[in-house]
């Protein structure tokens, strides 16, 4: 009966599909079936499994057992409405779409804005989806339970007797820590710079103000913030979820209820010194249907979607009596951010293409762009509101940034991503900062230019930075960069930069971090070591805070070492880190927007050697290690507990960090030694090859056992907001199973094949 429903619902709702290749597979595992339970195991109930694939929860639950998996652990609501993502993804390669719905019990409609609104999701999946088919249960044969016991002889070598048991803290064990309430709450920290504002550290990205059950924003979360010196908090909005959409108010069911959760989160974040500012990418685009019932609002078209174009007068008043009726509903709403070109399409200039408007086109990007800010700013001003407009020039042309900064309001405050377009050298190879960047300190040369035309027309700036973490590396909670980033906010200082937008999706996490940038805007002015030494003296304790301080700026310039290219930053293993799996022929696949990196070098690299790149991220690896050195020295002088705790923390923060550097150059010498492998027809040109292949595996499976170790204990790791868990400890040992799999096999056979 549910194949069935689950079929009509697909049929009523057209989910995505591109190019729907072959999946990859897991040549480690007997089959798909196994690799399916192995990687649901702590994330799926067995039952819910168990019904997708027809068959009995005792049939799942012995499965992976008798691979050495023991639980299988519980899964509690918290933890099932946070890992929805995680789901989706590691099933990609395995279910059809039906079956994804069957195991995550949603609608197509549901998963359908999934894909397209959380965060570019179906982006960062490959805007494909792999052809799998229909997965059901088998009882295994018996070359079917060989393969078993070897991985669970694998299993239990590897991790103990037990095998891969129950981690620790439990995932999302953060959460809890974070929401309660700390033991002293400090005194508003007073700085130049405001705002001040992050993301939630574990914030649900997707219609976050419909469902408040998992809690993205718990006070004890709020007062740590504020001790941290952050005094707003972001959040993404979609107007026509918030206030009524006239050409069809079913799009706004549930205004109401969301509504009254805005307003609730504002109150609680104003205990706490915390204002709240709402994400717009606004007007939404709708699909092309739509305007066969209104075409007067068409605008350029995309594929099956065209923008609602906001040189007509009904968009104009829809988008000023929406935000009016936000800031009539809540009145102490801190501010709204736009970001007008780009990201979603939305006015007809947004990518670039506003010449196929004929309305737009006669107006000009400049005009047009600028216009839906100051609708906005009439929207406030509506409602008698004090809410704050700031306008980020994320994705407008160079050519069109004074001509739109000209165009604002002169309360509408300007923001810039700091570091973008500084030009840097990484292994000899010359290359520029995008954005996402803690390696390289900013400011650079499009935001100062930027600025400067706020400046001229009386306006503010405001310096959007990632002081915790970035795309270079996103599953920990912060990059003990601290030098690199004490240098940022000193210079964002001296450049008189009025606020900051401390992070996007990722880094919100609480950390030394913030606290360093929130030290650089204090009244007295401190110098970049005396701000170090404060945060570590209150973190650490005054007799190993020179040690910490000198660790801190070892790993600031082992990461200023970061092979930096936007294009690496987003299809780079460094997120998944050793938890990627290694294949022994390419996968084919083209590495995706921050998802599956795959085996794809070239993509990984960009503009570096393959030898460089590796190389960059080798040295990075070894300047962490030397750092952690210190940092265990400073462990090492026994301060009292609450500090060695923290330092405890410190250290595995840093070795997750130097992990994953030597993971990313272990793949990326792995794919060329395989590829070189494959072409080398004699034994004395595989041979040295096929060794270092088995180092490389080796040094793999030592650094996915670390990590697993870390990560069983604490929860935080592998973990970003927008992406849910990159990797969970059963990844890293399986891992561990692929590895031994490709020296116990796959290595044999080309040793054979070489008469080696």
């Amino acid at each position: 009966m549910w194949v069935i429903l689950a079929a009509v619902l697909i049929s009523a709702v057209e989910l995505p599909s591109g190019p729907a290749p072959e999946p990859v597979t897991a040549r480690h595992f007997p089959d798909r079936l196994h690799a399916c339970v192995w990687r649901n195991w702590d994330l799926v109930p067995p039952d819910g499994l168990a019904r997708v694939v027809g068959a009995d929860p005792q049939q799942i639950v012995e499965m992976g057992r008798r691979m050495g998996l023991e639980g299988p652990p519980p899964v509690t609501d918290d933890q099932w409405r946070r890992s929805y993502i995680t789901i989706i993804r590691r099933n990609w390669h395995l279910l059809p779409y039906d079956q994804m719905l069957e195991v995550l019990g949603w609608t197509a409609e549901q998963l359908a804005y999934t894909l397209r609104e959380d965060d570019f999701l179906y982006a960062k999946l490959g805007m494909l989806k792999p052809k799998c088919a229909r997965l059901s249960y088998a009882e295994p044969d018996a070359a079917t339970r060989a393969r078993e016991d070897a991985i669970a002889a694998v299993v239990r070598e590897s991790f103990g007797q037990d095998g891969v048991g129950e981690m620790t803290e439990p995932l999302f064990g953060f959460v809890q820590r974070l929401s309660e309430m700390p033991k002293d709450q400090p005194a508003p920290v007073e700085s130049r710079f405001s705002p001040r504002y992050c993301y939630s550290y574990f914030a649900l990205y997707g219609d976050v103000l419909a469902d408040t059950k998992a809690d993205s924003y718990p006070e004890g979360y709020l007062a740590r913030l504020g001790a941290a010196g952050v005094n707003g908090v972001w959040l993404q909005g979609v107007l026509f979820k918030l206030s009524p959409f006239p050409w069809d108010e079913t799009l706004s069911d549930g205004r109401q209820t969301r509504l009254e959760n805005l307003r609730a989160l504002v109150g609680r974040a104003k205990k706490h010194g915390i204002g709240i500012y709402m994400y717009l990418n606004e007007p939404r685009s709708m699909p092309v249907s739509f305007f066969e019932t209104h075409p007067d609002l068409k605008g350029v078209v995309e594929g099956d979607w065209a923008a609602m174009c906001t040189s007509t007068e009904p968009v104009k008043e829809y988008i000023r009596g929406a935000v009016a009726n936000i800031v009539r509903e809540v009145p102490d709403l801190a501010g709204f951010f736009t970001i007008t070109a780009s990201e979603n399409l939305t006015n007809c200039w947004s990518h670039h293409q506003g010449a196929n408007c004929a309305r737009c086109k006669e107006r000009g990007p400049e005009t047009v762009v600028a216009e839906v800010d100051t609708l906005i700013r009439e929207g406030i001003a509506a409602a008698n509101g004090k809410t704050r407009l700031l306008a980020w020039d994320w994705g407008w042309q160079d050519a069109w940034a004074e001509g739109i900064i000209s165009r604002l309001p002169k309360d509408v405050a300007v923001i810039s991503v700091s570091e973008w377009s500084i030009p840097i050298v990484r292994g000899g190879i010359e290359s520029v900062v995008g954005e996402y960047s803690i390696s390289e300190v900013g400011p650079g040369p499009r935001a100062t230019r930027h600025w400067g035309f706020a400046r001229d027309n009386g306006l503010q700036t405001i310096a959007k930075v990632q002081a915790n973490n970035t795309w270079e590396l996103s599953p920990v909670p912060y990059i003990p960069a601290l030098e690199n980033v004490a240098r940022h906010a000193a210079n964002l200082r001296d450049a008189g930069v009025n606020g900051l937008m401390l992070s996007w999706t990722l880094g919100g996490y609480p950390s030394p971090n913030l606290e360093v940038f929130a030290e650089m805007g204090r009244p007295d002015a401190p110098s970049v070591d005396e701000a170090l030494l404060r945060v570590a003296s209150r973190r650490f304790g005054q007799e190993v805070a020179p040690d910490v301080v000198a660790a801190w700026k070892l790993f600031s310039a082992a990461f200023s070492e970061y092979p930096f290219n936007i294009g690496g930053l987003y299809s780079g293993p460094q997120q998944m880190g050793p938890a990627n799996p290694l294949w022994e022929t390419p996968t084919g696949y083209t590495a995706s927007m921050v998802g599956f990196p795959y085996d794809d070098v070239d993509r990984w690299r960009t503009v570096f050697p393959p030898d460089v790149y590796a190389g960059q991220y080798r040295k990075m690896s070894d300047g962490f290690d030397a750092a952690i050195a210190k940092l265990e020295q400073a462990a090492g002088a026994k301060p009292d507990p609450a500090h060695a705790a923290a330092l405890a923390a410190e250290l595995d923060v840093a070795r997750v960090c130097a992990i994953h550097f030597r993971s990313v150059a272990n793949q990326t010498e792995f794919v060329l030694a395989r590829n070189a492998l494959a072409a080398a027809a004699s034994g004395d040109t595989a041979g040295p090859l096929i060794a270092k292949l088995e180092q490389i595996l080796q040094d793999e499976i030592r650094l996915a056992k670390a990590l697993y170790d870390i990560q069983q204990r604490d929860s935080r790791f592998g973990y970003e907001a927008s992406n849910h868990y990159f990797y969970v400890p059963i990844d890293l040992a399986e891992k561990v199973v692929n590895c031994r799999d490709l020296i116990d096999r796959w290595l044999p056979e080309q040793r054979k094949k070489r008469g080696l």
